[in-house]
């Protein structure tokens, strides 16, 4: 029986979290966590969909009939309408598409727990459109929609400048790896942010939107290049206070965390998902001892 595997990496966003959805540059990064997509065909006439979480446990299962992506049985309707969106999409441009196989067995296996943030549905559909040989923009624009930054990480394996023009992604390899990345860790917060309720509350707001995103991007610029820590936490700050005023919400610092003697900045939508703290070697002391254990260095986290 014919295999195929495919893998796209997870992602983190550093900087331009909301700005990046209107324009704004944004810095990037992949993880050294992603998730795989295997195919191997049969002759069952149907394509039998499994996806496993990091601990090997089957979360979700669908069936389908072949040729007509007809769904047969699921353990979650809700999830299965959607993939079956997105492999419709995909067969839309792509007609060859799961049209001449007899049958398969999909299995997909994510090598972080899903509910830590860093990009279930984005790895999905990097690999299917791999699978499929299609465009992955086209299948995020007709599912979870969103900037596309988690797309180009997905297929990049160092940090990215990533900035959405004119409906385009432009997308620019940088090499992120600040002196003082030793001090730099990403703790998990247990609170699993829904992205796409996030932005559609950030959509809502009525705030001068060239000013907001031309801010966040010399701010992005700023972050490349700085090269102490002092500098870097300043720009921390800086960041922080600008999406605060525009979301009308505390940072996640005054509201947490508000005697930590570092740096805190918030990843992606606010309120959830993992943070970028600066500290040393008392922090993940610091975290663990209020309740967040999880805790990992620049080198552990970062591709």
């Amino acid at each position: 029986m014919r295999k195929s595997r495919f893998y796209s990496n997870g992602k983190l966003l550093l900087s331009g979290e909301y700005a990046v959805l209107d324009g704004a540059l944004a810095l990037a990064i992949p993880t050294k966590f992603g998730q795989s997509l295997e195919i191997t065909e049969n002759t069952s006439g149907q394509l039998i969909w499994k996806s496993y979480d990091a601990d090997s446990s089957c979360w979700f299962r669908a069936v389908f009939l072949l040729p007509q992506l007809e769904l047969l049985s699921t353990t979650n309707s809700d999830l299965a309408a959607r993939l079956l969106t997105i492999l419709d999409v995909a067969r839309a441009h792509n007609p060859k598409f799961l049209v001449t196989q007899t049958g398969g067995t999909v299995a997909t296996h994510t090598t972080f727990p899903r509910d830590w943030g860093l990009g279930t549905s984005s790895t999905l559909l990097n690999n299917i459109a791999q699978w499929a040989s299609v465009d992955p923009y086209v299948l995020l624009e007709a599912s979870f929609g969103g900037s596309g930054y988690d797309i180009a990480c997905a297929s990049h394996d160092t940090a990215i400048l990533y900035q959405r023009k004119d409906g385009k992604s432009q997308i620019e390899e940088i090499t992120f790896a600040p002196p003082f990345k030793e001090r730099l860790f990403f703790v998990y917060l247990n609170q699993k942010q829904n992205s796409q309720a996030a932005i559609a509350a950030y959509n809502r707001k009525d705030f001068d939107k060239v000013k907001f995103t031309t801010e966040i991007s010399r701010l992005t610029r700023q972050f490349v290049l700085a090269n102490t820590l002092d500098t870097f936490e300043e720009l921390i700050s800086h960041h922080e206070d600008r999406i605060a005023a525009v979301l009308d919400q505390p940072p996640v610092k005054q509201r947490l965390f508000s005697d930590y003697f570092g740096a805190i900045k918030s990843l992606g939508a606010w309120g959830g998902d993992f943070i970028l703290a600066t500290g040393n070697k008392k922090t993940p002391d610091y975290f663990t001892a209020r309740g967040f254990p999880i805790i990992l260095s620049f080198e552990e986290m970062v591709l």
